[in-house]
């Protein structure tokens, strides 16, 4: 395993799950599985010690909410990535954990090699979704048929774009050669103007008023 490799630590209480996922993720050569954490408390210890590229978060963990860690990692540890695998298949968690700064959301019915590629697009950048969640997601949203008051700018398109690619905002940012701060405005403009509180959530409505595709 080359010094290149992305750090993954797993934050979840079920043993079985843990012990699976773990060695799935031993199993690849340009992964490295640092460790687990069975509550948040242990979570936020060892995100500290350890700085993984990536977190693989349960948001039902025994003594806290799991959304509410994944916004103090964000916070405190920018640059690690997390991704929330749960049971559940609410609408509502995956607004919460995307409005929290979550790079990814799947559930864990689904595939091994998606969670695998969802750690692989959290460290390039990126937001992965299940499908099943962005159809009920989908369904979730309201439909509105015409333009919204104001409208969007030029760039404000471009950014719904990027997003609706999967790019969080440093990498949008990166990709249009603006500030992530700004870049942070014009989503929240976004946000505002769709009538929305998470990224998934515009690109969902954006999707019903036709105004991506």
């Amino acid at each position: 395993m080359g010094d290149t490799a992305i750090t993954v630590l797993v934050v979840d209480g079920h043993q079985t799950f843990v012990d699976v996922l773990g060695e799935a993720l031993r199993g690849q050569p340009d992964l490295s599985y640092v460790g687990h954490a069975r509550t948040g408390q242990e979570a936020l210890h060892l995100v500290a010690e350890l700085r993984p590229d990536v977190v693989l978060l349960d948001p039902e963990l025994s003594d806290t909410d799991g959304i509410a860690i994944a916004e103090l990692m964000r916070h405190r540890w920018p640059d690690t990535r997390v991704v929330v695998l749960t049971a559940s298949n609410e609408a509502a968690l995956v607004g919460r954990a995307t409005a929290a700064g979550a790079a990814g959301f799947l559930t864990k019915n689904g595939p091994l090699g998606d969670v695998l590629n969802a750690v692989h697009t959290a460290h390039g950048g990126g937001m992965t979704v299940s499908t099943d969640i962005l159809a009920r997601l989908l369904r979730s949203t309201a439909p509105v048929v015409g333009p919204r008051p104001g409208g969007l700018t030029a760039r404000e398109h471009e950014v719904l774009e990027l997003m609706a690619a999967g790019l969080d905002p440093r990498a949008i940012a990166r990709r249009l050669g603006i500030s992530v701060h700004t870049c942070r405005g014009h989503v929240k403009a976004l946000l505002a103007k769709l009538g929305v509180h998470s990224q998934l959530e515009a690109v969902a409505a954006a999707r019903q008023r036709g105004l991506i595709q």
